[in-house]
């Protein structure tokens, strides 16, 4: 593309190094640049409107002209614009927010940690558990184990949780002690004439005999997402969490449930474990915390977890760990609004009932030519697009045809997503019946425009 020298393109070429991004095809295509966003739609800088049914990176749940979040932001920032925790210090808003998020959380809860991105959320767990098992005794119990597919985010450690190949590769990640175990994707790893129960059982028994295969003396725990979402939208096969929850109570292995993209509504219930009944020892917090209106993360731990840790700062003197910026003052004071809109506006019974509506009518496309398979609950979905709906193969070039649905998708006025060859909807949890409506009929046009591109 040939922009003009000092167009913001050009000057985002020149200067601005992306992420998630191809840097070599960058520096020819250039950016797609937003202005400004309106509810549920972002304006491109040539003026074309989108509904943004990503929200974003999964994340902006009130859409992105919230005044109320705007305000909350706007009141703390002339009263305290910032402040931290460490060496005994706090400000009202964090600890507001402590007692909020533990108030709500979906089994008990004992203690909130503060940091700022679900990567920094998620490595902090793993180094908390290295120094839980220290301090109860049991220096080789550190392992811990994710799944192929799952996403933890991008630092060190939770990039070595994640597991796709493009986080690890030429990083030289992971590291060690992290391993994966089975992806519960029952359309794409269930063997012939296995049903969803039998692939659960069969998902529970890879996963326990990693753990005595490697020890389960070394097993510390299990990360894992309620409902996968960079690795494809994988909900899990019906009694997987259930059948997984056992074994890792067998071996007294914790579980940390990543509801970074799971958590405040977006799968029908507040917490995604409670939409499959997990029992959590760890829950980590991103995203729709503030709708993404500013950066923020948080887990929260139950006393199992908590109790050693405290116990071993107490030993050595402090606990060695935090953020400057972990709790913002500015960012608390968002995520108390985020939370208090979504619960008297009701949107998470919203999200179970819209949900309930686009996985139905999305599920009316798995008989169009390039559909292998809709998946979905709440307010998440992915189509996977196929070739042949036998082999479940696509095009030539793995990813070839989610390229080609993500770009009749913009050209129709739809902001997606693809995640090889399934495109993935994520619509802001304020969408209207009507909204789901475009995104559909966009959806039905986009498919027919891709299935005349590849025949």
């Amino acid at each position: 593309m040939n922009y003009m020298p000092n167009s913001q393109e050009a000057r985002d070429i020149a200067f601005h190094m992306h992420s998630y991004t191809n840097a070599i095809a960058h520096a020819e295509l250039g950016p797609m640049i937003m202005e400004r966003g309106e509810g549920i739609h972002v304006f491109d800088n040539n003026g074309t409107k989108y509904i943004e049914a990503m929200s974003g990176l999964w994340s902006a749940a009130l859409g992105f002209s919230e005044e109320r979040l705007i305000k909350a932001a706007t009141d703390q920032m002339r009263e305290l614009p910032y402040y931290h925790n460490f060496t005994h210090k706090s400000h009202g808003k964090a600890i507001d927010l402590a007692e909020k998020l533990i108030s709500i959380a979906p089994v008990p809860m004992s203690k909130v940690f503060y940091t700022n991105s679900g990567s920094e959320a998620n490595d902090t767990v793993l180094k908390m558990i290295w120094y839980r098992s220290n301090s109860m005794g049991k220096p080789e119990k550190k392992k811990v184990i994710s799944r192929i597919r799952g996403y933890h985010g991008v630092t060190m450690a939770s990039a070595s949780l994640t597991g796709l190949p493009y986080n690890h590769k030429s990083f030289d990640l992971p590291i060690a002690g992290v391993h994966h175990t089975t992806c519960p994707h029952y359309w794409r790893e269930g063997h012939e004439g296995e049903t969803e129960e039998q692939f659960a059982s069969r998902c529970a028994q890879d996963l326990e005999d990693m753990i005595l295969a490697e020890g389960p003396e070394t097993v510390a725990a299990f990360f894992a997402e309620p409902v996968m979402g960079a690795g494809g939208v994988v909900t899990p096969p019906a009694t997987y969490w259930e059948k997984i929850q056992a074994v890792l109570d067998k071996y007294d292995v914790l579980l940390v449930a990543d509801e970074v993209i799971c958590g405040f509504g977006r799968t029908g219930k507040m917490f995604g474990s409670q939409t499959y009944d997990m029992k959590p020892d760890v829950i980590v917090m991103s995203k729709q915390i503030t709708s993404s209106y500013a950066p923020f993360s948080a887990f929260m731990i139950n006393d199992k977890f908590y109790e050693p840790i405290a116990e071993e700062s107490g030993r050595i003197g402090v606990l060695g760990h935090g953020f400057t910026g972990a709790g913002h003052p500015v960012g608390a004071a968002i995520a108390l609004e985020n939370i208090t809109i979504i619960e008297e506006r009701d949107l998470v019974e919203k999200s179970a009932e819209n949900g309930a509506y686009m996985q139905k009518e999305l599920g009316k496309f798995a008989d169009h030519p390039l559909v292998g398979e809709v998946r979905g609950v709440g307010m998440i979905a992915a189509v996977e697009l196929v070739m042949d709906k036998e082999t479940k193969t696509g095009l030539e070039k793995l990813g070839a045809l989610g390229v080609h649905m993500n770009k009749a998708l913009q050209r129709n006025g739809i902001i997606s997503r693809a995640i090889v060859d399934a495109a993935a909807l994520c619509p802001p949890l304020i969408v209207e019946r009507k909204d789901i409506d475009t995104i559909l009929s966009a959806f039905a046009k986009s498919l027919d425009e891709v299935q005349t591109e590849v025949s």
